[in-house]
């Protein structure tokens, strides 16, 4: 299983980012794929998910719903995460994950692999 992601950076409050997972290694369409971040000194928290195929679940963390939008693209699997509106709470380590299964959640534990990361900055 790999997840490589891309798309993080330094950016002002009130602009956007997309970032990009390409999943392989496994059949991607079986699984929920989505989004955590871990800020300094927090814990990992789910800021959005898509599901697999007949799975249940997609969901938005409260704090950016609205502004974040989830995609997902097959040949090569892939999942976006566009971010507008970006605020400097924003500002944490962007981490994607592959689910146990096809159905989203907000729980590190229903998470079987983890990409390494990518550092999003909301700065003025």
């Amino acid at each position: 299983v790999q997840l490589v992601e891309s798309g993080g950076g330094l950016v002002r409050p009130g602009d956007s980012l997309e970032l990009s997972c390409v999943a392989s290694g496994f059949t991607a369409d079986d699984y929920a794929i989505g989004w955590f971040r871990q800020a300094p000194g927090k814990e990992r928290e789910g800021v959005s998910c898509f599901r697999g195929r007949d799975g249940t679940g997609n969901y938005y963390a409260d704090s950016v719903s609205g502004r974040f939008t989830i995609s997902r693209m097959n040949n090569p699997s892939t999942v976006n995460l566009d971010m507008h509106g970006l605020k400097v709470e924003n500002t944490a380590v962007y981490y994607c994950a592959r689910y146990r299964a096809k159905d989203c959640s907000r729980s590190v534990d229903d998470v079987a692999n983890w990409g390494p990361g990518t550092q999003v900055t909301v700065s003025s």
